[in-house]
């Protein structure tokens, strides 16, 4: 994954609909993603700190590259609300090209 054009599909959930909103606006508004989906109503049950939780969360889906995700995830991790917050991403092997080219071309501004 070292190609710095090779398009990402980032996972990133949030503890509720505002701070959902806020990260997106901030990465799409930075040039940092060129979209940013939210899709409310997650349930994720997961171990923390011991304990066995489950909570109901926004999950963004952050369309990005690589050349861009280490500024991207700078600005999660100063953001976002959650102590270790999720950030995932997986590259997209393929995919409607002049869809991946817009998304390449967001980060130009």
């Amino acid at each position: 994954m070292s190609d710095p054009t090779t398009v990402l599909l980032c996972y990133c959930t949030c503890p509720n609909a505002a701070s959902a909103q806020h990260l997106a606006d901030a990465l799409v508004g930075e040039s940092l993603a060129a979209c940013v989906n939210r899709i409310p109503g997650i349930h994720s049950t997961y171990r923390w700190k011991g304990n066995v939780t489950t909570d109901v969360e926004e999950l963004l889906l952050i369309k990005t590259t690589v050349e861009r995700f280490e500024a991207l995830k700078e600005r999660v991790l100063a953001l976002h609300p959650y102590e270790l917050p999720e950030l995932i991403a997986v590259p997209v092997e393929r995919g409607h090209a002049a869809y991946l080219d817009w998304v390449r071309a967001a980060g130009e501004g």
